[in-house]
């Protein structure tokens, strides 16, 4: 027989199963199955009651008390106690389609959630247009100034450095076959289908789509989003359609200072690296250049822009609890938006090269 007393809660075990375990062994008390004398016990918890029961030998022990209490707190210590259970060791290669699963499943909860706000998107956008002065123009404007206007620079500039480097590429490559003159088209081709286009998506979804979830974001964060709601103001006519209509309009306009620039590269690259002058580049793009080339890169340019602004909007519209959600979600819809343009001018390429365009 064990006998225990005094005090055994939480606060007082700390070096008492050292103790209890030395006491035991000098004594030559083998652990399995004991009567235990808890009657001594004046101050007991449920820490204490299963210090208790694992020193006597486990739930089986039979235990002794002089209080009612303490006996059903041994009642349901012993009820519950169960071992741990063993650690699994899965294989990687189980762990691997584990996450692949659960990746997917995941992107099929994103596409669904995502189809969900696009329509509502679509619906608040036919009621604006069966009422027009739901439509706010100052806003529309606003938001173009921030996502046109103040692009202008960026766009410019790295198109322009686009432009000289595949010059400068085509230059060397070609000059191998005598046929370095088919640079300008390589620079415009290039620019007007997919450089100029793609280059100023993938800007826009950093600066403008990562703005938009971070803007709004932040109004989740500071509720300002449910204040909306209460006051009978539909947050996706309020804050979703004016930006997704000012970057609809603002990126064909993006797209072409995008192509201009690139040119503008290339012809200056031609004039170092060939006996080209400005004149004659421009001559040579305009008879062998056809203006499909550039219809191309503006009918992918509007599409972009909704993609990149649906997504930046409803990132922005998934913030919960803290500014770390606000810094995750932009993160996530900037690389979203990417992924979804590069897919997207896939499936343009595709589509214009069945139809030989």
């Amino acid at each position: 027989m064990i006998e225990v007393g005094g005090t055994w809660t939480v606060f007082s075990l700390r070096g008492l199963r050292a103790k209890a375990e030395k006491a035991l062994a000098a004594a030559g008390t083998a652990k399995a199955g004991h009567v235990v004398d808890a009657k001594g016990v004046e101050r007991l918890d449920t820490a204490g009651a299963m210090e208790i029961l694992q020193l006597a030998g486990g739930p089986e022990s039979e235990i002794e008390t002089a209080k009612k209490a303490h006996a059903d707190l041994f009642e349901v210590v012993q009820k519950n106690m169960c071992e741990a259970p063993r650690e699994r060791h899965e294989s990687w290669f189980l762990q691997w389609l584990e996450e692949i699963g659960r990746n997917a499943i995941h992107m099929y909860e994103q596409g669904v959630a995502l189809s969900a706000f696009f329509g509502e998107i679509l619906v608040t956008f036919a009621e604006a247009c069966i009422s027009p002065k739901r439509f706010r123009i100052n806003a529309v404007v606003r938001q173009m100034y921030e996502v046109w206007v103040r692009a202008l620079v960026i766009v410019g500039v790295l198109c322009f450095l686009i432009g000289v480097v595949i010059a400068y590429q085509g230059v060397q490559q070609l000059k191998q076959f005598g046929a370095e003159t088919f640079t300008v088209e390589a620079v415009a081709i290039g620019m007007f289908r997919e450089l100029g286009v793609l280059l100023t998506a993938i800007i826009v979804a950093g600066r403008s789509g990562s703005a938009f979830t971070a803007q709004i974001g932040t109004m989740q964060v500071n509720q300002e989003v449910d204040a909306m709601r209460t006051i009978g103001l539909n947050p996706v006519e309020w804050l979703v359609l004016p930006r997704i209509s000012a970057l609809v309009l603002s990126m064909p306009l993006l797209a072409f200072w995008g192509d201009m620039t690139g040119l503008l590269g290339g012809a200056v690259a031609c004039t170092v690296y060939l006996d080209f002058t400005f004149v004659q580049f421009f001559d040579r793009l305009r008879d062998t250049v056809g203006p499909w080339h550039f219809y191309i890169g503006m009918i992918k340019a509007p599409v972009f822009g909704m993609v990149i602004a649906v997504i930046g909007c409803f990132e922005g519209l998934q913030v919960r609890g803290s500014a770390e959600s606000v810094g995750q979600l932009t993160t996530k819809s900037v690389v979203e938006s990417i992924f979804c343009v590069i897919v997207l001018d896939a499936v343009f390429s595709i589509i214009f090269l069945l139809a030989n365009v």
